[in-house]
């Protein structure tokens, strides 16, 4: 019993410091790109991606992944970069598993955090807003309205949830399926611009 106890909580150290150090790289990726340029526009990303040769997917998709986590990239760029790099049917793909990934990442430590999380990442303001809907009970239909539909704050509506009382197989259900309309309005729309010039 205690040999097991002793694991465990090796265990846990060894969780913790790996947390630390993820956290830490992503930071330092993301502090990294910004001063190099590469999430400044869509074909500043673009080209950072494509540099990345046979990786440039996964590398993608760890973007699409952190600019949920942390909302300092912008989200709408690199969701254009990921179609004007792979194309409309890959850039779809890539988007989608980034972005669901990150979305679940995002529901899960402002699970563990709480809303203190949520204060450091997003403006008081529009958290207040959205905060407002918990209370009146009507958070479910804005969340899955703000997934639904491009333009909302999906990534401080996937925090949010977290510290709602939303199960986990219904956020899981909203994001999987609602995702997929905002990325197919970036990938028809880069596919069509040439026909537009």
């Amino acid at each position: 019993m205690e040999e097991i106890q002793k694991n465990n909580n090796y265990f846990k150290i060894f969780t913790h410091i790996m947390t630390i150090l993820i956290t830490a790289l992503i930071i330092l990726f993301i502090i990294y790109g910004i001063k190099q340029g590469f999430f400044s526009s869509d074909d500043a990303l673009t080209a950072y991606i494509k540099k990345a040769g046979i990786l440039a997917p996964l590398l993608f998709i760890f973007i699409q992944i952190l600019q949920v986590i942390f909302p300092v990239v912008p989200g709408g760029a690199s969701c254009l970069a990921g179609v004007l790099a792979f194309g409309p049917i890959l850039g779809f793909l890539y988007n989608y598993i980034g972005l669901c990934i990150g979305s679940l990442f995002a529901f899960f430590i402002s699970r563990k955090f709480g809303t203190k999380i949520i204060h450091k990442l997003f403006q008081e303001k529009t958290i207040n807003k959205y905060l407002t809907y918990i209370h009146q009970k009507k958070f479910d239909k804005i969340f899955l309205l703000g997934i639904f539909l491009p333009g909302a704050p999906d990534d401080l509506l996937c925090y949010i949830a977290g510290i709602t009382d939303m199960t986990l197989k219904k956020f899981t259900l909203i994001i999987l399926t609602g995702k997929p309309l905002a990325l197919l309005g970036y990938s028809l729309g880069v596919s069509i611009l040439p026909f537009l010039k």
